[in-house]
């Protein structure tokens, strides 16, 4: 039996999609399931997740930015060949080619986008909402949905 490699640094576990797995975790990838349909599971049962490519800079802005609001995500490095499973980021579901696929964060379930939508979901005041209604994040008193700038 094939071992899953997983590979944990600065909070990214690496995956190889098409490995079948030594054990079950929320993380654990079965055989008999496509790409696609395994990076679906994995956005349904987390909450917040990004797809990356290895050593992505954006990725590792997106988990600062992401942390200091005080969420920390599933970090999921893809190979080339898997980028392309991701589903598309655009409303519309127009097909995007596959660098423009990673990194994408998606948040209950649902594309946001690269590093430049996340910046600007938290810049209009919409992230924090997001993340509180997806439950990673509770409101603190106090806080101002009309100042979302977050400081650590």
């Amino acid at each position: 039996m094939q071992r899953l490699r997983r590979r944990c640094s600065n909070d990214v576990v690496r995956l190889d999609l098409a490995t079948p797995p030594s054990s079950s975790s929320s993380l654990s990838i079965d055989g008999a399931e496509s790409t696609e349909t395994r990076i679906q599971r994995l956005i349904s049962e987390h909450p917040v997740i990004i797809f990356s490519r290895s050593s992505c800079c954006m990725c590792h802005v997106m988990k600062k930015l992401l942390a200091t609001i005080g969420v920390h995500p599933t970090v999921i490095e893809l190979d080339d060949h898997e980028i392309s499973a991701l589903p598309p980021a655009s409303e519309d579901g127009s097909s995007s080619s596959s660098s423009s696929l990673a990194p994408a964060v998606f948040i209950g379930g649902a594309c946001v986008g690269g590093l430049e939508s996340l910046v600007a979901l938290h810049l209009s005041g919409h992230l924090v909402p997001k993340l509180v209604e997806v439950g990673v994040l509770a409101l603190s008193p106090g806080y101002d949905n009309n100042n979302p700038i977050i400081s650590s």
